[in-house]
């Protein structure tokens, strides 16, 4: 049987998937067990999972355009927690251990984070969800799954998105846009390649963090990216595949 080629990673999950296909709540709670067992299939062959989820399904801080940018950002850290939760109850459900940690204290329903007890879980096995972003407002959770990856010292970052890699032009606007098997961090700043936040790609760029960039659509993406198959885009600081 085939080895994982990863052995921990930061897997970052937009908001926006786990609302797929539904018209009405902000949950496709049948598609989120559907990822869940994917990831359990991996923690199975002993891979560490840290994980970083958004809220695009319930609220992006953009939506309050007319309200103070700091408060419309902390409604959606708030709203991530609900997300964390969801994919905890999930993976409870199917057997997997888990730890949820949430960068703003909510001790109720959650640990705070702390660097060090989040590598402990990992360690023993436990699959960490973080929430609440960094718990700063300005700051996006891409930003925030290329620095935890850094803090609990991850592989790669696996980033499921709605689209299924890097192009050099955004595909919804140019037909003849090129899927990009492999670029570089400085590339995606310089020419304003968007699928990724800004200050994640600096953040990723000057700590030489990997990142895969992969379609959610098919869950099992997940386990084919573990494995090392060839999905997506890679993004670092050299044109070599990882």
């Amino acid at each position: 049987m085939a080895e994982p080629h990863y052995k921990r990673v930061l897997l970052k999950l937009s908001g926006e998937v786990l609302a797929k296909g539904i018209t009405t709540g902000i949950l496709n709670y049948d598609f989120v067990r559907e990822i869940c067992e994917n990831i359990k299939r991996c923690v199975d062959m002993g891979v560490q999972f840290g994980i970083v989820v958004g809220a695009g399904n319930i609220w992006r801080g953009r939506q309050g355009a007319k309200m103070d940018r700091t408060r419309a950002d902390h409604m959606g850290m708030l709203a991530t927690a609900i997300n964390v939760l969801a994919l905890q109850d999930a993976f409870e459900q199917m057997g997997v251990e888990t730890r949820a940690m949430t960068a703003i204290e909510m001790k109720e329903v959650a640990e705070p984070y702390i660097r060090n007890k989040a590598v402990h879980h990992l360690e023993l096995g436990r699959t960490v969800i973080f929430g609440c972003g960094i718990g700063n407002p300005f700051f996006s959770t891409d930003t925030a799954a290329v620095l935890r990856a850094a803090e609990i010292n991850a592989d790669i970052v696996l980033m499921a998105k709605n689209i299924d890699g890097v192009y050099n032009a955004d595909p919804k606007k140019n037909p003849d846009a090129v899927k990009l098997d492999s670029v570089e961090y400085i590339r995606i700043l310089s020419d304003g390649l968007g699928v990724i936040d800004s200050t994640a790609a600096s953040f990723g760029m000057e700590n030489n963090i990997p990142m895969l960039l992969f379609g959610i659509d098919d869950p099992a993406n997940i386990c084919r990216a573990i494995m090392g198959e060839k999905i997506g885009t890679i993004i670092s600081n050299n044109k070599t595949k990882i």
